[in-house]
């Protein structure tokens, strides 16, 4: 596939194959081996410590890589995190960082090296050097109706993974209305899937299924959750979902790569680099290893582009927030100009939403659902009708889902 001696026409028909006949857990490794092995695969001697990384799976609002890196280095791990640009109604962690002026996410691969080592974290692009064999693959199962095979999934997200050479692996499989996986089931499925493939392969990995019937973060946008990542690693009223999203995926971390004997004394670890600023100086040390100012964190808004108009949509009755249609907040924020429907798109890093309503919170009549920051009030009206129907307020407060549903570990 690499060298091009297999033809298109030949991916497609094995792609076809899988899609409707499965495949083994055997040989689910020795694909996902194989894609891996098409290119560079990283080793990390150079490092004093345990190499781990985290895989969501996507989302809204979702900036969990953001703090977790970080702060999972500030407890003692390395962490090479290899990220994606938003594609669809999910938004990416490198968008998120290009926010940041002068952010290079594809150092030379000896420059990312070097950064994992002296800093800790370094949160970087896909090069084509890693899996070049799962690039073209995919790009065939994207015209050929099958991406959503659990098999091919599962050999698409290990095999970059893998070939980053991490010891250890979370996989965070989001759930719900926003979710890639349109079931609980489907969702549980991939989540064993890939669970089996990496601990065959010999990288301990757990997966967290976690819920995306919301917008995890109060924010939407790419420097708008910028903006709350760093808020929330400087200890500033973090949202009580997102962290415990955070903190149950760091603490499962610290226990795979072995720094924390449980996840109770893995959050307890968590919370100590929070409070004493080493998360936050990990982050401030990253951005700038790699070309952002070195001051950013404490000059946010000399950084970040924002929008000129920031309006409300406000509630149209009282009562309370029953259901996020989270799939169209993200759409609303691709309409926006803030996310991408082709790859190779330009995007506004301005636009988005924030303080966005949870589940469960009461409202009066004329409250703020959200607030939208946009470049002029035509394109606020664009998305208005879209957003009211997004956020339904009804009488009766809804049960609430737990934020993670349940943990993967065989």
């Amino acid at each position: 596939i690499r060298d091009e001696v297999i033809t298109e026409g030949q991916i497609g028909a094995f792609a076809m194959a899988v899609y409707f006949q499965g495949m083994t857990l055997t040989e689910r490794v020795h694909l996902t081996l194989a894609m891996r092995d098409s290119g560079e695969v990283m080793s990390w001697p150079e490092v004093d410590g345990p190499v781990v990384d985290k895989h969501s799976t996507g989302g809204v609002g979702d900036v969990i890589s953001l703090m977790l890196g970080p702060m999972v280095a500030a407890c003692g791990a390395f962490v090479p995190m290899i990220s994606g640009r938003g594609l669809g109604h999910t938004g990416g962690t490198l968008d998120k960082l290009e926010s940041i002026p002068g952010y290079n996410p594809f150092p030379a691969p000896e420059r990312f090296k070097k950064i994992v080592s002296d800093v800790g974290v370094a949160i970087i692009g896909q090069t084509d050097a890693l899996a070049p064999a799962d690039k073209r693959s995919y790009g065939v199962r994207d015209v050929t109706a099958t991406i959503e095979s659990i098999d091919l999934i599962t050999g698409s997200i290990l095999s970059k993974k893998l070939a980053a050479g991490c010891e250890a692996l979370v996989m965070d499989v989001k759930v719900g209305d926003g979710a890639f996986m349109p079931t609980y089931e489907d969702s549980r499925k991939l989540a064993h899937s890939i669970v089996q493939v990496a601990n065959d392969t010999g990288t301990r990995t757990t997966a967290l299924l976690t819920d995306m019937n919301q917008v995890l973060a109060r924010s939407a946008g790419n420097a708008i959750e910028m903006r709350e990542a760093v808020e929330y690693l400087k200890g500033n009223n973090p949202d009580s979902v997102l962290h415990e999203v955070n903190l149950a995926l760091c603490a499962e971390m610290l226990v795979c790569a072995g720094i924390a004997a449980n996840a109770t004394a893995g959050r307890k670890q968590l919370q100590n680099v929070i409070d004493d600023g080493s998360a936050l100086e990990k982050f401030s040390k990253m951005v700038h290893a790699l070309g952002g100012p070195a001051d950013f964190v404490d000059n946010m808004d000399k950084y970040l582009s924002a929008a000129p108009l920031k309006l409300a949509l406000t509630a149209q009755r009282s009562g309370v927030v029953v259901q996020v249609k989270t799939r169209e907040i993200g759409m609303a924020v691709v309409e926006l100009g803030g996310g991408r429907v082709n790859l190779d798109q330009h995007i506004d890093h301005a636009v988005g939403f924030d303080q966005i309503l949870k589940i469960g919170q009461a409202v009066n009549k004329g409250d703020p659902l959200l607030f939208a920051h946009v470049q002029n009030q035509a394109q606020f009206d664009e998305v208005k009708a879209q957003l009211e129907s997004a956020i339904v307020v009804g009488d009766v407060a809804p049960e609430l889902y737990p934020p993670v549903y349940e943990t993967i570990s065989e």
